[in-house]
């Protein structure tokens, strides 16, 4: 369910009540204006948001890519291999104790949050760039 969905649900239930409202059609009209106007104030500030977070995830990632220390560049994908390793590993029966429920949760989330990284990686400068110039 997307964030755009989320509000409209939160709005529609007095977007209703003022359909139900006994009075005249120009005072329905004007808080129904009034109240899209709310709902489109709460979804440009939301999109705001969004689009600092992004400023900010993409420094974080420039930061970590362009850093000095050869661990700091690299820590992602030596996790990733380590993980396809203990997966290897289990898939096997090579692992003394098989790997968790939580274990593979944590897989997933890893998995999840690497390829969101790279994602964001390739993605982000493209997407400062387009920002930057229609400011």
């Amino acid at each position: 369910m997307s964030i755009f969905s989320v509000i409209s649900n939160i709005f529609k239930p007095a977007a209703e009540l003022v359909d139900n409202i006994h009075t005249s059609s120009e005072e329905k009209l004007t808080l129904r204006n009034q109240l899209a106007e709310i709902e489109n104030s709460v979804l440009v500030n939301i999109l705001t948001y969004e689009k600092e977070l992004i400023k900010l995830q993409g420094s974080l990632i420039h930061a970590e890519a362009s850093g000095k220390s050869w661990l700091q560049r690299n820590w992602r994908p030596i996790t990733m291999l380590s993980f396809l390793v203990l997966v290897v590993l289990d898939c096997f029966g090579l692992l003394i104790f098989r790997l968790s429920s939580e274990a593979w949760s944590l897989l997933k989330i890893g998995l999840g949050g690497y390829v969101v990284g790279r994602s964001l990686e390739k993605i982000v400068p493209t997407a400062l760039r387009a920002l930057k110039n229609s400011s």
